[in-house]
């Protein structure tokens, strides 16, 4: 590979087979994090202030979400995620352009290098655009299917990332049902919701009391199948001892038993947390990480394979038509071109989750409730222009702040401000549903609203 070429595709008999891909390497030069690396080989890394971006920096002055670079054929992509001091190389301002070679970049007050290695990573492609009920065309998703197709008749821990909304679950189900335990029970447990102080006895079960009937709790009713720990770095420090200790000796005791009971399960955890942060900051165990992840399956956001869009909104389709064929309704039709084109260069900050639950969106409205109009020959989309007379990047960019402006408000006014709600229909994190709405003045209407 030349350094222009940070990606390779290597074919075999006219099909591609794998992807050949150079690390990038991100360093810390000026500021509190000073000396701080980080390397990989993936479709994005995310430098910021939040903790589950790829390189953390504490700097006051970097936002929580500052600058996504991106791997791409032609060089590295940089983004910078509506920061609030800006991505700057030399004296120039950058929201979106492509970089070659080692360059220099200050976020806020911060100074990093970025450059491509000569050290590379090689991963295969399946042949397929389906696994379960995921699907995608792109190297990315093809990447992931080829992954799983291997691991799927096994019997080992998976440790599945990615963002909210990603299809973390999807990947899990996938799994099981190509495993040897698919005739088994498949459990999830959703440790982001379950209170700290029940979390143990939904995992593990609880004697018979006085006031409570017996509880098996999810491991035991695992049995000869799979159990889901979704969000398991949102288990306390407590219950990761405890849970540890059922994965080493295959053995879980109720709480309040005097005896343990033998288990037989196949473990797959979830998280969109950065748990090697969470190890570093003393919040997660670093034994259990390695008993949970020997296999790490890492989802891409869909915001880096929006090729994946059209496939998967004939999918959303489809599948929205059988329920309404099973109701003696008639299915949709398929979306509007201009629908589609808008689909096609949004960022998805709720990744698949928000996509379903757009295309559903324009599905029921369609162009007929101004969802999409042209409005005397100058394209607008919801009552707003389509600035034709700017560059693309510059009119997609006002194109999008229109757009998450409009989609929050009606979102909150649908939920009364209510933000976890909102989160929950969108399919958007809540924390970043807090950042849009900070972003776009929505902050103190919400508040009044919840108050």
């Amino acid at each position: 590979m030349t350094e222009s070429s940070l990606t390779q595709l290597i074919e075999r008999d006219g099909q591609a087979v794998a992807r050949r891909m150079k690390t990038v390497r991100v360093t810390v030069l000026d500021g509190p994090d000073k000396g701080a690396v980080f390397e990989g080989a993936q479709e994005e890394i995310r430098v910021g202030g939040d903790d589950d971006n790829d390189l953390v920096i504490r700097d006051p002055s970097v936002s929580r979400k500052h600058v996504s670079l991106g791997l791409e054929r032609g060089g590295i992509r940089v983004r910078d995620l509506g920061s609030t001091n800006g991505t700057f190389m030399g004296d120039l301002r950058v929201n979106d352009v492509v970089i070659r070679g080692t360059r220099e970049l200050l976020l806020g007050t911060t100074l990093v290098r970025v450059e491509p290695t000569e050290n590379a990573v090689e991963k295969d492609l399946s042949m397929g655009i389906r696994f379960g009920r995921l699907v995608g065309t792109s190297t990315a998703m093809r990447e992931v299917f080829a992954v799983l197709e291997r691991i799927a008749p096994s019997d080992l821990p998976v440790l599945i990332e990615g963002e909210a909304g990603t299809g973390k679950e999807l990947v899990a189900d996938a799994i099981h049902r190509r495993s040897p335990r698919s005739g088994g029970p498949f459990v999830v447990v959703d440790c982001g919701v379950v209170p700290r102080d029940r979390i143990e006895g939904e995992l593990f079960g609880h004697a018979k009391t006085a006031t409570l009937p017996e509880s098996q709790g999810a491991i035991r009713a695992a049995e000869g199948g799979m159990l889901v720990l979704d969000e398991v770095g949102d288990l306390s420090v407590e219950a990761q001892a405890k849970l540890l200790r059922v994965l080493e000796s295959r053995e879980v005791r109720s709480l309040g038993a005097s005896s343990p009971v033998a288990v037989d399960l196949r473990v797959v955890a979830t998280t969109s947390r950065n748990l090697q942060r969470e190890i570093k900051d003393g919040r997660f165990r670093q034994d259990l990480y390695y008993r949970l992840s020997s296999v790490v399956v890492k989802l891409p956001p869909l915001r880096s394979r929006l090729q994946d869009v059209p496939l998967l909104v004939e999918t959303v389709l489809e599948d929205l038509s059988r329920r309404r064929a099973a109701q003696g309704l008639t299915g949709y039709s398929p979306l509007d071109p201009r629908a589609m084109e808008l689909l096609q260069h949004y960022d998805f900050p709720g990744n698949v989750r928000e996509l379903r639950n757009l295309v559903e969106r324009f599905a029921v409205l369609g162009p007929d409730a101004s969802v999409l109009a042209p409005t005397n020959g100058v394209p607008k989309v919801g009552g707003h222009e389509i600035r034709t007379d700017l560059p693309f990047h510059d009119a997609k960019e006002i194109w999008t702040e229109i757009f998450e402006k409009t989609y929050l408000t009606d979102l909150l006014k649908v939920h009364h401000g209510n933000v976890s709600a909102a989160a929950r229909t969108s399919g958007i994190d809540r924390r970043h549903l807090q950042r849009l709405m900070v972003k776009h003045d929505l902050r103190e209407r919400d508040r009044a609203d919840e108050g």
